[in-house]
């Protein structure tokens, strides 16, 4: 046993010593680099035929050599400390509005109800001409946007041009702290089931989703509740922590952080007597519930207490700390991977092994591995957080997709606006089918047109054959194929009627409820919503699946390979 000892402390003093000459050799690679690019941006701006900026090819070497490692570690200069605040804190001061590039100009897509843009009578496709007396033509929405930011209480001097308008309207506008709510909207479903959308992950998060299941479960005796994730791209660790705390008992791990230091190595648990433990929950996620919202969405599926439906998660099992530099710069590096309850870490892209053309590439499923939750179902690593029901995402079609992207719908539902001073409740308001025809008209006047797959494949399949001398041969068949593609294509937005009907109701709802209002709407006709709603209505379905009874179907099943 002694002996046994010996070895150990040898093995350890071995390991020590072969990680301090690690760190010497790295401290010696970083004063030799320093030393290099100093002496080379010296002599550039000593010798080069032109001057140099040297902040800014500064900016582009860190840029680069971050771009190395993760997308999550970046430089933040001075310059940029307002878009950070916003990004870490969820404020800024501003007018608050959403703005897009369209043409010439930037426009208002959506200004935010109860804020300045709004109250100033800003509305979806006003164009911004000029700012404080400067053009804005040309100018990206990038450029509008760090423009319209500043200080709240100051006044920003707009120039508009009103959607509809034959001349320009100046407007002074007085800037505010704009603090985009965690919560945009919650409410109660017609079957008495709750619901909760949490949009990020910002300070109070935590405090404002209890204030809302409080409220729905003493006023409303919601008998499930609906919390919805998707399109959540996380935030605080913290706020994280104690959104799952709401229905997890005191004293339960939640997320474990491992990195390189033992500082950036945590463990959390949560803290605090529950709200609730048995009220029936339902988590909806996607492709874009990330971080934060993949440690509630995952330690509630591994602690099974919640039953998660949607589509595959992100994937973002990598923790973020932010380090202040000089000259007022900060650096957010990624210090960590986190682990959930059941001892999965679930980043979907492996960022530290990559390929031969240095590209990262996901987790291979010969490394997946599989984990247990707390009452014994499987889990797996690697690839995000999957759904414990899948629901197939909604596609659009091509003419409808074409519709969106190129502004057609956002334009009618301007034109829509100036003509009609009030529409129903988001609930209950439809598009009519004189309202259809009337978009229908428009799309012919302004001369719309786009290209299928089929048409690309088609335009290939032509080069292909002049290229293999083919095209003389089959060019009657190429041309006959084209022509009923032409006709096939004018019929179109009637085949597709239903879901560009449902785009433009929510443009249309937009311009007059914001976005409440389309939040209101969609629950409607929202399939992952039905899917919650058909899992708290069955207790023997929601029971089946926490407890592992549930037969997931053969095609939502993870096949691991073995090497």
């Amino acid at each position: 046993m002694i002996m046994i000892k010996k070895v150990w402390i040898v093995f350890a003093f071995v390991l020590i010593a072969a990680g301090l000459r690690a760190q010497e050799e790295n401290n010696f690679e970083i004063a030799k680099n320093i030393e290099i690019y100093s002496n080379v941006l010296r002599q550039l701006n000593i010798n080069y035929v032109e001057d140099i900026k040297p902040g800014k090819l500064t900016q582009t070497a860190i840029n680069a050599m971050l771009q190395s490692l993760d997308p999550y570690t970046i430089y933040v200069p001075e310059s940029r400390l307002e878009d950070f605040e916003l990004m870490t804190k969820g404020e800024y001061g501003g007018i608050g509005s959403m703005i897009q590039k369209q043409g010439y100009y930037v426009v208002i897509t959506e200004p935010y109800e109860g804020f300045p843009a709004q109250k100033a009578g800003l509305r979806a496709g006003d164009k911004i001409i000029a700012i404080d007396g400067d053009s804005a033509r040309g100018k990206s929405s990038a450029d509008v946007s760090k423009k319209l930011k500043g200080t709240p209480k100051s006044v920003v001097k707009l120039r508009i041009r009103h959607f509809g308008a034959d001349k320009d309207t100046i407007i002074d506008i007085t800037r505010e702290k704009i603090k985009i709510p965690n919560i945009p909207y919650y409410g109660v479903t017609d079957n008495d089931i709750g619901y909760i959308i949490l949009s990020q992950f910002n300070p109070n998060a935590a405090l404002n989703v209890k204030q809302a299941f409080l409220n729905l479960k003493n006023k409303y005796h919601i008998k499930g509740l609906i919390f919805d994730l998707r399109g959540n791209g996380g935030g605080l660790l913290k706020e994280a922590v104690d959104i799952v705390n709401l229905w997890i008992p005191k004293g339960q791990l939640v997320v474990t952080t491992k990195g390189k230091l033992k500082r950036n190595s945590t463990v959390s648990r949560t803290l605090n007597e529950p709200v609730d433990l048995k009220m029936p929950l339902t988590v909806l996620v996607n492709g874009n519930t990330a971080s934060a919202s993949e440690i509630v969405s995952g330690s509630l599926q591994d602690l099974d207490r919640a039953v998660i439906i949607g589509r595959r998660t992100f994937g973002k099992g990598l923790v973020q700390n932010i380090v202040s530099l000089p000259y007022n710069s900060k650096i957010k590096i990624t210090i960590a991977k986190y682990y959930i309850p059941s001892g999965r870490c679930i980043q979907a892209i492996d960022y530290f092994n990559k390929d031969k053309n240095g590209n990262p590439d996901h987790v291979p499923d010969s490394l997946i591995r599989a984990f247990k939750t707390k009452d014994g179902r499987t889990v797996y690593d690697g690839k995000g957080i999957k759904p414990d029901i899948v629901v197939k995402e909604r596609k659009y079609s091509q003419v409808t997709t074409d519709l969106y992207a190129k502004n057609y719908i956002f334009n009618f539902a301007n034109e829509f606006y100036l003509r009609h001073r009030s529409i129903a409740p988001p609930e209950s308001f439809v598009i009519s089918d004189s309202t259809f025809n009337a978009f229908e008209n428009y799309v012919a006047k302004k001369g719309f047109n786009y290209n299928t797959e089929t048409e690309s494949l088609l335009k290939q399949l032509d080069k292909s054959a002049q290229r293999e001398r083919y095209l003389s041969a089959i060019k009657v068949q190429l041309d006959t194929l084209q022509k009923t593609i032409e006709q096939e294509k004018k019929n179109d937005i009637e085949k597709y009627k239903n879901e560009i009907k449902n785009l433009l109701k929510m443009e249309i709802i937009g311009r007059y409820y914001y976005q409440k209002g389309k939040i209101r709407a969609s629950l409607g006709d929202d399939l992952d919503l039905r899917e919650a709603e058909k899992v708290l209505n069955s207790k023997k379905l929601y029971s089946s699946i926490l407890n592992g009874t549930y037969k997931t179907p053969k095609s939502e099943k993870i096949i691991i390979r073995k090497k």
